[in-house]
């Protein structure tokens, strides 16, 4: 079985701008390809897992993300990261009802657990927001990671190392 690195996408490889779709708005964080590149020596495999509610709120097309996807695992490709997969949530439940696919809910990670034949227990989760780690705890992910970019921390009943940088998730592994 393989191991995936679940990267969140907005806030964690990019700066997270509202409803982020234009190629000209995105900016990559400082230190992604280099930790992507480490940790695919390591032998992980990265998956990005996004929830894109802009989509069912009507800022943005499926279409308008999906052309800011392409160029940006090309930009990964250039810097010698294989973004294996893209999942994405384009659901809201103010817009399009419940569905099982939106963090913090599992459903991203099994797919990509059955996808590849991945062991969840040997992964490891970046997110920036309480909903990626309770995705990554409910999908059974051990190794749970969350950024400090202003988002609110809740308190939970879970604990979960906070970082101020993907960098320093290499000095973990």
């Amino acid at each position: 079985m393989k191991k995936a690195l679940f990267l969140d996408r907005d806030g964690v490889i990019n700066i997270e701008k509202n409803y982020l779709y234009k190629i000209s708005d995105f900016e990559f964080l400082d230190g992604v390809f280099e930790t992507c590149r480490y940790f695919q020596r390591l032998g992980y495999l990265i998956i990005i897992i996004t929830n894109q509610a802009g989509i069912a709120r009507g800022k943005y097309t499926e279409k308008d993300f999906k052309l800011l996807t392409n160029w940006m695992t090309h930009k990964f490709e250039i810097e010698k990261v294989d973004i294996s997969k893209v999942y994405y949530c384009s659901h809201h439940p103010d817009f399009t009802g419940e569905c099982e696919c939106r963090k913090p809910k599992p459903k991203m990670l099994f797919d990509a657990e059955k996808d590849f034949d991945l062991d969840l227990r040997k992964s490891i989760l970046i997110g920036d927001k309480n909903s990626d780690i309770e995705a990554g705890i409910n999908a059974g992910i051990i190794h749970n990671y969350l950024i400090s970019t202003g988002h609110p921390i809740i308190e939970n009943n879970y604990s979960v190392q906070i970082l101020s940088n993907l960098r320093e998730l290499k000095d973990l592994f």
